[in-house]
């Protein structure tokens, strides 16, 4: 094993780049709200897993991702980002701070590349999104990008 472990992929991590629009209904089954404190990493929460990097699938880093939704153990999530540079690009929802960050930085949220992560490929959770903001983030992907 080599020391760095976010430089190497777990099986259990991909990304889908889902361009401009997914698919209707193509994430149905994910968009809910249902955070629970029993360990396990639910829709409504913020975790910390394995991202790929877009330009090199093979390559990424451990970063916050919202949960959005859960099919039997594979979580479907959006990552987050505090680098402000994201406010002015396009896809990014500007989310607001929050406990998943040490120093609780403003974050944005990517809205079109959907984080499919294995339940055992999260590496810890951050804390539950309240929901007046997931509903915001919800609102957003039904309205921009025809979820459902």
């Amino acid at each position: 094993m080599t020391a760095d472990p976010s430089s190497r992929r777990p099986a259990t991590a991909r990304a889908a780049r889902t361009g401009d629009r997914p698919a209707p209904g193509a994430y149905d089954k994910y968009l809910a709200y249902a955070p629970q404190l029993d360990g396990d990493a639910d829709p409504g929460e913020v975790v910390w897993t394995w991202v790929p990097y877009e330009d090199d699938p093979n390559q990424g880093k451990d970063r916050p991702v919202l949960v959005v939704g859960r099919a039997g153990r594979t979580l479907a999530g959006l990552m987050l980002s505090s680098q402000a540079d994201r406010a002015e690009q396009r896809h990014w929802y500007a989310l607001g701070p929050g406990a998943w960050d040490r120093e609780e930085r403003p974050s944005w949220i990517r809205l079109d590349r959907v984080i499919e992560v294995d339940e055992d490929g999260i590496r810890r959770e951050g804390c539950v999104l309240e929901r007046r903001r997931f509903e915001l983030v919800a609102e957003e992907l039904r309205t921009s990008y025809g979820w459902h």
